[in-house]
């Protein structure tokens, strides 16, 4: 039988979290809409501000050459987004003894996701790589110009290793994607961002409470920003403990600031978009295929207009490492499928739960109450992996790759700890 879909009332009285506790782990975030919102403004309204963003860009092994117009780009183009925690003076006291000790230098890439953008008619597909993977990691050219012998390791330390130029080299290497573009962004940078614009309303479907992040909020509607966005980004123990959840429950965070970016609230506020310009600039290092004003232009273009069906989340499919039963490993195979479906330019249908480990779940409307009950629908029939619809064109993907798209209204299941 099919799961039956969850109805979450919006309208429970809030209480404020209690203070930080410590902060083991960064969990940045990064949408496609968030970061080509950031970046394009930037072309439009701080190109005096962006010297310091040009030169700090970062050099990329192998990268592919990116024509004038992105139109000419055949299979669309891809931007990898890596969150990384830093101990930034300014936030150390934040972090606890992530900052202390011989392992306090390291930087650990606890957020990648890799976003598509296809060719026309324009569709986006976010692929969130969860921080538990492991995987035997290709040799890379480093960041700082050094050279880095490649192994089995977990994906969260390709940045101390190599910096951002490994992370994307990896990626490229375990998905077969040509990789035009990357952006990395830090703790300080996710609260920066998050305060430019306001912060971003999430919903509980059920209180949530986490000691290791100082999480005790109720169920119901929450903006958050600043310290709270971290608190929510990062928890993993509010929605039941796995990280695989933690993803799940990021992507609903992803899918409702992407809605707010694109909002009249941001767009239409001049001040608001000068604001959220400048601090992206600030806390945003890109690689050097993305820093040329037109770039940014056109494929800011390419997306603002994308129908929230068409920008779909997924997570990377994965199966129980064989080395460790905590940590989790490549499932080629199914990932086999997206990306087959990718290069093909077809729209994709995710068959699997909104959800892995029941982090999120689908926020249905709340029914009036003099409504009629309505017939619970049939079972669905069940689809062959990579079947294509006749009437949509979309491609089944398989169960095992969980997601949901920019329409759907998710919230976190909020597992009590």
């Amino acid at each position: 039988m099919p799961r039956r879909r969850r109805t979450v009332a919006q309208h429970a009285r809030l209480r404020s979290p209690h203070p930080l506790g410590q902060l083991a782990t960064l969990v940045a975030v990064a949408a496609v809409v968030a970061v080509v919102s950031v970046l394009g403004v930037v072309s439009y309204t701080a190109y005096d501000l962006t010297a310091d963003f040009v030169d700090e860009a970062v050099v990329v092994q192998n990268q592919p050459p990116v024509p004038p117009d992105l139109g000419q780009l055949e299979g669309g183009v891809n931007m990898m987004v890596v969150g990384i925690d830093a101990c930034e003076e300014n936030l150390i006291a934040l972090f606890g003894e992530r900052c202390e000790g011989p392992d306090s230098e390291g930087r650990l890439n606890d957020v990648n996701i890799l976003v598509h953008i296809s060719d026309a008619p324009r569709k986006v597909t976010v692929v969130s790589f969860p921080r538990d993977l492991v995987f035997d990691a290709p040799a890379c050219d480093t960041s700082e110009g050094g050279r880095f012998d490649g192994g089995y390791l977990q994906i969260n330390e390709l940045y101390t290793y190599g910096g951002l130029s490994c992370v994307i080299t990896a990626i490229s290497d375990m998905s077969g994607q040509q990789i035009q573009f990357g952006a990395m962004v830090t703790f300080g940078g996710v609260i920066e961002i998050t305060n430019a614009i306001g912060g971003v309303e999430i919903c509980l479907a059920s209180d949530m409470r986490d000691e290791n992040t100082g999480i005790d909020w109720e169920a119901g509607p929450r903006t958050i920003q600043g310290i709270e966005a971290l608190q929510f980004l990062r928890t993993r123990y509010g929605v039941g403990g796995s990280d695989l959840a933690r993803v799940s429950n990021q992507q609903q965070y992803m899918s409702r600031l992407a809605r707010k970016l694109v909002s009249e609230e941001v767009l239409s506020n001049p001040a608001t978009v000068l604001r959220l310009a400048s601090t992206g600039l600030r806390n945003v290092t890109p690689t050097q295929s993305l820093t040329n004003p037109l770039t940014l232009v056109q494929v800011a273009q390419a997306v603002k207009d994308v129908p929230f069906e068409d920008i779909v989340f997924v997570q990377y499919p994965t199966v129980e490492a064989p080395s460790d039963r905590n940590r989790v490993a490549p499932n080629y195979s199914a990932a086999e499928v997206l990306w087959d479906a990718l290069a093909a330019n077809q729209a994709i249908e995710v068959t699997g739960d909104v959800s892995v480990n029941g982090g999120t779940v689908v926020a249905d409307p709340t029914p009036a109450p003099d409504a009629s009950p309505t017939e619970e629908a049939p079972p669905a029939e069940e689809v062959e992996p990579g079947t294509v619809d006749p009437v949509t064109g979309a491609v089944a993907l398989p169960p095992s790759i969980s997601g949901s798209s920019a329409a759907q209204q998710t919230c976190s299941a909020g597992v009590v700890n």
